[in-house]
């Protein structure tokens, strides 16, 4: 009742609302009425001159009209004789280019013929002149040949013997040069030897200071003292510099005296103990850490495959009663040992198909599969509203049938909201909204209740 009643004052408000916009735009449209009809008076006066002028200019365009088909005439005759007239000048002016073109090739060829005929009397003269010339050589060609020959193997004989001698230097070149990169590499390898020396020098002469000071500074000795003493019977130098290096080393390994040794000692051993407990610490943490994270994951393992079981059998409910009782469907984890970690197999099997995917289903079989998936996981803890946007959009009327009656059956304990174009959705409910716009810009909601009517 109380619905009824809001639904009622919200229509009572509603009509109110249209009433007084009706009374407002219809005191609008008598007021334009009203300014319409006093303008209209005022330019009754304005028309008729309007007319009046109106009628003036048409005469006067029929006049200019005739004017106009005359000149258009007159235009076209002197169109015509003028393209008669183009046409015979274009003509005769391709036959004078024609002409033109025609005189420019043969006046080419003459020019190319005669620039032929003086290239042939030139050779014709330089072939005679030659023949000529051979025929006073040819009785002295004979001993010019013989000396000729002669001459050749002279020069041959001059050029072998030069090309020896010339082969011999290179040979003496290369070995004096050898020589003189060998000598080079002795040099750059004295120079070396030479240069390590002095290195070597100085190295010994700044380690010797260094000794006389560290002798001087830390056992007070001079080293003087040590070169003019004996060296004690028994001992070589080989011995002493082992004992030495050994000593050195052991030095070197104790370091420098540290006075701070104890009280450094004392903080580290403060900072080891505090690491240590805070490691304990932390290791205990870390174990109940573990196992609180062990007792979640088994408690939500638990409730997972409690609701997963649910679920299932929901599925398998709504999914019969959506297609057959004889199809068969199913939702199978792929790890059953790792059910929190793992995807879950939605199976849906209509009779005659056998599909080895729910992509190979038709559009309005999804969609009643993925509606039972819905209505499974609502039956596992129900809402108080449960919004559809166009769900039945892909499905025939079938099935929109079946849609309807498995909403009709769960809106016993929650309100549905359907968003809808389909005229058996929207005649399965129990109230209708409406969307209509009246005005341009202006939308208004209308509200129809069913029940009133079934009643």
């Amino acid at each position: 009742l109380n619905t009824e009643l809001i639904t009622i004052k919200t229509r009572q408000e509603q009509y109110q609302t249209f009433i007084e916009n009706s009374l407002n735009r219809k005191e609008d449209i008598a007021r334009k009425i009203a300014g319409i009809g006093e303008e209209t008076l005022a330019l009754q006066p304005q028309l008729a001159e309007l007319k009046i002028q109106k009628q003036e200019q048409g005469e006067l365009l029929v006049e200019k009209q005739a004017e106009f088909a005359e000149l258009n005439e007159l235009l076209t005759v002197r169109s015509n004789a003028y393209n008669q007239e183009n046409i015979r000048f274009h003509q005769q002016q391709n036959k004078v280019s024609g002409l033109v073109k025609d005189l420019e090739y043969r006046e080419s060829q003459q020019d190319n013929l005669e620039a032929r005929i003086k290239q042939n009397n030139s050779e014709l003269e330089k072939v005679k002149a030659a023949i000529q010339e051979n025929l006073q050589q040819a009785g002295h060609s004979d001993d010019d040949l013989l000396e000729m020959y002669a001459q050749k193997e002279a020069l041959e004989k001059a050029t072998h013997e030069a090309e020896q001698e010339h082969y011999a230097w290179r040979v003496k070149i290369a070995e004096t040069e050898n020589e003189i990169t060998n000598l080079r590499r002795k040099k750059d390898n004295a120079e070396v030897i030479e240069n390590e020396l002095k290195d070597e020098r100085n190295n010994l002469k700044i380690e010797l200071n260094a000794m006389k000071e560290r002798l001087s500074v830390e056992f007070n000795v001079d080293i003087q003292d040590l070169l003019a003493g004996e060296i004690p019977e028994g001992e070589d130098e080989t011995e002493l510099r082992d004992k030495t290096e050994k000593l050195k080393r052991q030095l070197d390994d104790f370091g420098a005296i540290n006075p701070m040794a104890v009280e450094a000692y004392n903080e580290m051993n403060e900072r080891h103990e505090f690491i240590q407990s805070q490691k304990r610490d932390l290791a205990e943490a870390k174990a109940s850490l573990l196992a609180t994270i062990q007792e979640i994951d088994d408690t939500a393992k638990e409730k997972f495959m409690s609701a997963f079981t649910l679920v299932r059998e929901n599925f398998i409910k709504v999914f019969r009663s959506l297609f057959n009782e004889e199809d068969s469907c199913d939702l199978v984890l792929t790890d059953p040992q790792k059910p929190l970690e793992s995807d879950i197999d939605i199976i849906a099997r209509p009779k005659g198909k056998r599909p080895l995917s729910i992509n190979q289903l038709s559009g309005g079989e999804k969609t009643l599969t993925a509606t039972a998936i819905l209505f499974s996981l609502y039956l596992l803890k129900p809402a108080p509203f449960c919004i559809f946007d166009e769900v039945d959009a892909p499905l025939d009327d079938t099935n929109i049938d079946k849609f309807n009656n498995i909403i009709r059956t769960f809106s016993k304990d929650s309100q549905f909201i359907i968003v809808s174009h389909n005229k058996r959705t929207i005649a399965s409910t129990d109230v209708i909204y409406g969307v209509t716009m009246v005005e341009q810009g202006i939308s208004r909601v209308v509200a129809v209740d069913l029940r009133e009517l079934a009643d």
